[in-house]
């Protein structure tokens, strides 16, 4: 008992440690009023593409490092190519920038709000690209989480003049959610093509962050970006160190979630991050002073409520299946929906959130 105790307790720790951290330190980074420079007279950190960059310059490197101590080697024992990564790559770079970009114009909490929503894109793309059907109990949470999702986003508008500016918040967050949608079920397409044996969640790592790294420094190059942050960490150096802290717990956080689903299974991480996300929102509302009124708890509760139901329907199902005796790896490990047919005893890797 104490052996599974202290292992929960490290990857319970871990996974709030490191993402709790990361989502702070991303705010602080797009939202905070440096001291201006010519390329930012506004003093806001000029390049969310940068943030991107740095954590996926790190991600490479830990993925590198994994798939070595694993394999044996970096690229030999590959089976996929690496180009087979670079449209989920591209999506992927797509939605990390979108995250960044829209705390410019959103709040944190309404962002982690929101970003809860995702379960609706990801059904509508299924059923586009892969004919999927879901039971009609998953449409109902769907609507409830989309209505929730509304009521905190509109009770969180502090006044009528901020309504330009939340617009292009929440298209960005528009933007966030469909990349991260396609990313998802290109990385399936990958485990179907080349087996899921053969690719690992470090050598998916590996391949997304290759072809992510390639296309932020391209994007910084031809977006001349660069010089702009190097002038801007010039005049702040703590920019420099937030970005660092924000890479070092993206990277540690991805390392957590593939060793929670391991020894506890996917429900046992949804709880965490669903906590997580809550804690999130708490912190963030408090230390950067975001105001929620009574009516936008209310549409919080009713998300998050709809989320811990999705967990004990899984968790339910799972036992179901399993006779009460089957291991951790039945469900998926996010609240994404169960298309009816598709086998139900198969965990899916890539549904696993994709991390800036």
């Amino acid at each position: 008992f104490w052996a599974q105790a202290t292992k929960f307790a490290f990857c319970f720790c871990g996974l709030q440690a490191s993402y709790l951290t990361w989502g702070y330190m991303q705010e602080l980074i797009m939202t905070t009023e440096f001291n201006p420079t010519e390329s930012a007279p506004d003093g806001r950190f000029p390049s969310a593409a940068f943030c991107v960059f740095s954590n996926r310059f790190l991600a490479i490197i830990v993925a590198i490092i994994a798939v070595r101590l694993k394999h044996g080697a970096v690229l030999a024992n590959n089976t996929a190519p690496l180009i087979a990564f670079t449209p989920c790559a591209l999506s992927n770079t797509g939605s990390s920038w979108s995250q960044y970009a829209s705390l410019r114009y959103v709040s944190f909490p309404v962002q982690t709000v929101f970003k809860s929503s995702k379960i609706i894109p990801v059904m509508i793309m299924g059923k586009i690209l892969k004919g999927a059907s879901y039971p009609w109990t998953q449409y109902i949470e769907a609507a409830l989480i989309t209505i929730g999702v509304a009521i905190f986003s509109i009770m969180s508008k502090s006044s009528d003049s901020d309504t330009t500016t939340e617009l292009l918040g929440l298209l960005y967050m528009l933007s966030y959610i469909t990349c991260d949608c396609f990313t998802s079920q290109w990385q399936d397409k990958i485990y179907t093509k080349y087996g899921r044996a053969n690719v690992d969640p470090y050598q998916m790592m590996l391949g997304v962050n290759s072809s992510a790294i390639c296309i932020t420094t391209a994007g910084l190059i031809i977006t001349n970006d660069f010089p702009k942050v190097f002038e801007f960490m010039g005049a702040n150096p703590g920019v420099l160190w937030y970005n660092i802290i924000t890479a070092i717990t993206s990277a540690s956080g991805q390392l957590f979630i593939y060793y929670t689903i391991k020894e506890f299974g996917p429900i046992v991480f949804t709880i965490i991050m669903t906590t997580r996300q809550m804690i999130s929102i708490c912190i963030s509302s408090i230390v950067f002073a975001h105001p929620i009124s009574a009516k936008a708890l209310l549409g919080a509760i009713l998300v998050f409520g709809v989320l811990f139901y999705q967990i004990r329907r899984k968790y339910l199902a799972r036992n179901q299946r399993s006779g009460g005796g089957g291991g951790g790896g039945g469900d998926q490990p996010k609240s994404s929906p169960t298309p009816v047919n598709k086998s139900l005893g198969k965990k899916k890797i890539s549904d696993l959130p994709r991390l800036s």
